[in-house]
């Protein structure tokens, strides 16, 4: 559950750090406005050829009478659109990361750069780095094509095809949406495609609480455009922590800078340099050179003097002695 929050918590701080910087809002809805006008041109499209090609892969049914006919036939109309949207949200990040490689990549790089002040770069020629994001784009997309066949399959079984298969199919979509999204900032630390997958499958839940909020607003299309942006951006804050860089939100580092600049201008100490510490009372409890020592009164013994009670004995008497 932990992991779950925390990928959601990645998604709203990616969200908060493009609005509060609104010129690299309006620099990444350029990409994602081009994709939507080419995929609503594609599901229009869909909308009106699903009947005929329910019809056509049917041939069996045209001898069925009403109402089985037409419910058959619109069940399965209702599929076929339930599959193109559901290929259609995962190929749309794909696509307008595509169309948008120039645009995402400065503003990834600008996230990492407001958090520590350095942005990896991969060192790649653009040619280069697009020809590794559509080669990687079409491994994601061959894994959502199996998975997306394999869903639409079990989609027919009875109760289970319309309560668990869809929560299934929201699941798949989330994980290899965030692969796609995170790949902006991992590509720039050179980590290959396997690399990125094992990241994510051995952080599962943020994966999914990252992408899969992710997938049910880009069902709108419009809300799809807006946060794309922030969506990059809180990417790129995931894979910071996937990689173990360590760093805390651009949100968190965006305030405390907020902070430190507003205690410059109030008098305080400036912006980027450390405070004042007060001093320690405790850090020399004792004299660094210590009193010179004094003399040992007990160093010399004292002057001998007289025993008063020594007497010498009298000298012996002679008699010969004159």
């Amino acid at each position: 559950m932990r992991d779950l929050a925390g990928g959601f918590g990645h998604l709203l701080a990616g969200q908060k750090w493009v609005f509060r910087h609104g010129r690299w809002l309006g620099f990444g809805l350029l990409p994602g406005l081009v994709t939507l006008v080419l995929y609503a041109g594609a599901l229009v499209g869909l909308g009106y050829g699903a009947d005929g090609l329910a019809a056509w892969a049917t041939p069996f049914a045209d001898d069925w009478g009403s109402p089985w006919l037409g419910l058959f036939r619109g069940f399965l109309t209702g599929l076929v659109f339930a599959l193109g949207l559901f290929l259609a949200v995962i190929t749309f990040t794909a696509v307008t990361l595509l169309i948008g490689q120039p645009f995402y990549e400065s503003l990834s790089e600008e996230v990492d750069r407001s958090i520590d002040g350095d942005a990896p770069e991969s060192g790649l020629p653009l040619a280069r780095e697009l020809w590794i994001s559509a080669r990687d784009s079409v491994k994601v997309l061959l894994r959502v094509a199996l998975f997306g066949i394999l869903l639409f399959a079990l989609g027919f079984i009875p109760v289970i095809g319309q309560t668990v298969i869809p929560v299934i199919g929201f699941c798949v979509s989330g994980f290899f949406l965030a692969e796609e999204l995170t790949a902006v900032a991992l590509q720039r630390r050179r980590v290959e495609f396997k690399e990125r997958l094992a990241l994510l499958r051995g952080r599962r839940a943020m994966a999914l609480g990252f992408g899969v909020p992710l997938v049910l607003l880009f069902l709108v299309p419009v809300v799809a455009v807006f946060l794309m942006p922030g969506a990059v951006a809180g990417a790129t804050l995931m894979a910071r922590e996937l990689r173990g860089e360590g760093a805390e939100g651009a949100e968190g580092a965006e305030s405390a800078g907020d902070s430190a600049g507003a205690a410059g201008a109030a008098g305080g100490t400036p912006a980027g340099q450390p405070a004042p510490q007060a001093p320690n009372p405790y850090a020399q409890p004792y004299p660094q050179h210590p009193a010179p020592p004094q003399g040992n009164p007990y160093g010399q013994a004292p002057a001998p003097q007289a025993n008063p009670y020594r007497q010498d004995p009298p000298a012996p008497h002679n008699p010969y002695r004159q």
